[in-house]
């Protein structure tokens, strides 16, 4: 089993895609808002050196938005 989190807002439309395709292919993830939490937000910073989301962080592999192909190969997808 795979380490996800995914780095969001309440209002980002990839977010939203992200998790869906989460959800779709049986991802158990970790979702950490940073417009609640600036802790957070930083730390996605320092992890990423974006400020946009979606920020996925795979067992330490970071992906920048809603990348599927990234996605497919960081969490051995067919």
């Amino acid at each position: 089993m795979h380490n996800v989190t995914i780095f969001t807002t309440s209002h980002c439309v990839w977010c939203k895609a992200t998790k869906e395709f989460f959800k779709e292919n049986n991802v158990k993830y970790k979702e950490i808002n940073v417009e609640e939490d600036e802790k957070a937000a930083h730390e996605m910073v320092e992890k990423s050196g974006q400020l946009g989301v979606p920020v996925i962080d795979i067992d330490s592999q970071i992906i920048i938005g809603f990348d599927k192909p990234a996605l497919k190969k960081a969490l051995d997808i067919k």
